[in-house]
């Protein structure tokens, strides 16, 4: 039955947390994966502090497969926050169906000056239907991990001016980027001189510094509140 088939993958499931766990079960000759059809809701959720809790959609567009979803909210670090309560937290999800995620913040009080950032984690277990197994088959749980933005009220700025307040220094073959803003800036198509640098995020109040290849000319786009990329623009280091 696959809903004993789904408890059984639940103990190997759970003992793993990176951004992306590969479970592999090996079971004839063929090969079937199962990459998706679980989607969250959004690419990244705003906690207003001090809101008992907020909620994201879970969808399941797949028309036939069945999958168990674990959630939970990881520090940067990654290792599992004990700060918040995700209801459920293992949940079915049938197909062409939506559950939704709640998530409440219980921990201590949180920086009212600046955003706090955390993980939400999000694991998608399919089922197999042993009936219907022919040879082998390579089974794939998807791990979704998105960016948690606690946000005090009343800051001072808009996170939409954040960006263009954000500075450049170079100095000695670095270039330092400054964000006087309360809100992180989240960097994606950075580039530094003609050198592509990987996607990354500059925190409140905070600087980041990076090696400065050319003539140290710094270009981006962010990620807006609603995951959307914003337009090109330079920091011209100073």
């Amino acid at each position: 039955m696959k809903k004993d088939l789904l408890l059984r993958l639940v103990s190997r499931a759970i003992a793993f947390t990176p951004v992306l766990m590969l479970s592999v079960i090996m079971m004839g000759t063929t090969v079937k994966a199962w990459a998706g059809g679980v989607a969250l809701g959004a690419t990244r959720v705003i906690y207003p502090q001090g809101d008992k809790q907020v909620s994201l959609p879970v969808n399941n567009s797949s028309a036939s497969n069945v999958f168990l979803i674990q959630s939970w909210v990881a520090n940067a670090d990654g290792t599992k926050s004990a700060d918040f309560v995700v209801t459920p937290p293992l949940f079915v999800i049938h197909p062409k169906n939506e559950n939704v995620l709640r998530i409440m913040y219980v921990g201590p009080a949180l920086p009212t000056d600046r955003e706090s950032v955390f993980y939400l984690n999000s694991k998608a277990i399919p089922s197999v239907d042993k009936h219907k197994l022919q040879g082998n088959v390579l089974q794939i749980a998807t791990q979704s991990v998105i960016k948690l933005f606690i946000r005090p009220a009343n800051l001072p700025s808009s996170s939409v001016d954040a960006p263009a307040a954000m500075r450049c220094h170079l100095e000695n073959g670095h270039v330092t980027l400054f964000n006087p803003s309360p809100y992180y800036i989240s960097l994606v198509e950075l580039y530094i001189g003609n050198v592509k640098q990987t996607n990354t995020m500059v925190p409140p109040k905070g600087s980041l510094i990076l090696n400065a290849p050319g003539d140290g000319r710094v270009k981006f786009e962010t990620v807006n509140d609603f995951g959307a990329d914003t337009p090109s623009q330079t920091c011209t280091s100073r």
